[in-house]
């Protein structure tokens, strides 16, 4: 928490008058978290999977120090079939690679229309299957994938869906959630090991303000607008009592709730999770929330830091484009 942070838990603007916030997605990525707390570390930077899994968490860490939403998702549990191995197609640089998904390693396949890389040296590269990685040597260059980029992408019609697990804030210059260090989390990651795998969803969302307050003396800064939308958020998708998180934890958001929606005169928190771009990774649901591409809903707010959710028509508003 840094200085502006405390200034402002200590003592919060006050708004002159009524505001209503609505939310829209800015950047959105997955990470799957199994590869971080699950596998072991290739220690040798020039292997292109240790280089992978340093990408993965120099990206994560950097999130440790932003306010950003992170969701823990299960997907179905996804390997490639090493014993069947991948094969070329006729024509082109057409790639099959043979896929297990779920626990009953149930078959299938995707196929890859690969493009000659600039840096490469090679026509057609020489391919290794892992488990979880594939990796594409196409002479000065090696290209490094794990089961679900694939998924992400190259076009295929395999669909599977995102559960919703937990609800957090990226903040945390311990990063524990980089390192796997985060109890609750790992309690999560602990009971899907084996049968689903695990991924973090991080979120970073545009606020923008309607009120009629002459001045922005009132403007809350991003670390509210991220506690409001968290606490709506585990609302939703974990329902009245969330199952990964503390009484203590529980108790302290809805007061903090509370005082914020009081001192910005909260009338409304709309989010809107959908873009676009959203491929069928966003295709999210949870125990309490159905399943959506979009989640475009509507929060209010009562007493005692109760939260109200209205769930608004896809068309309700248009579809923004992050490549806008």
């Amino acid at each position: 928490m840094d200085g502006d942070d405390n200034i402002e838990a200590a003592l919060p603007p006050r708004s002159s008058a009524p505001q209503r916030w609505n939310a829209s997605v800015a950047e959105s990525r997955f990470y799957w978290y199994d590869l971080l707390v699950n596998d072991p570390l290739v220690p040798d930077f020039r292997d292109p999977i240790g280089r992978y899994q340093r990408r993965m968490q120099f990206a994560l860490d950097a999130t440790m120090e932003k306010q950003l939403l992170f969701f823990v998702v299960a997907r179905p549990r996804l390997r490639f079939d090493i014993k069947k191995g991948t094969s070329w197609g006729f024509f082109g640089l057409k790639l099959s690679v043979p896929l297990l998904v779920g626990t009953e390693n149930r078959r299938e396949s995707i196929t890859l229309e690969l493009e000659v890389p600039f840096e490469a040296t090679f026509k057609k590269p020489l391919v290794t299957l892992h488990d979880k990685y594939i990796t594409l040597d196409w002479g000065a260059l090696t290209e490094c994938y794990s089961a679900h980029d694939l998924l992400q992408r190259f076009p295929n019609d395999l669909k599977y869906e995102s559960t919703v697990q937990y609800i957090g804030i990226t903040r945390d210059p311990q990063s524990r959630l980089a390192k796997g260090r985060l109890p609750s989390v790992n309690r999560i990651v602990e009971e899907n090991d084996g049968a689903r795998d695990t991924f973090l969803l991080i979120k970073r969302m545009n606020v923008s303000v309607q009120t009629d307050a002459p001045d922005l003396m009132g403007e809350a800064s991003a670390r509210s607008h991220v506690e409001v939308m968290a606490a709506s958020l585990i609302r939703y998708f974990e329902g009245e009592k969330p199952a990964h998180h503390g009484t203590i934890e529980q108790n302290n958001r809805r007061e903090r709730l509370t005082q914020l929606v009081e001192t910005y005169q909260l009338e409304s928190l709309t989010v809107d999770l959908g873009f676009k771009e959203a491929d069928t990774f966003h295709d999210l649901k949870s125990a309490s929330a159905p399943l959506s591409r979009r989640h475009l809903v509507e929060f209010s707010y009562g007493a005692g830091g109760e939260i109200h959710s209205k769930r608004l028509a896809d068309d309700a508003r248009p579809l923004i484009s992050l490549d806008e």
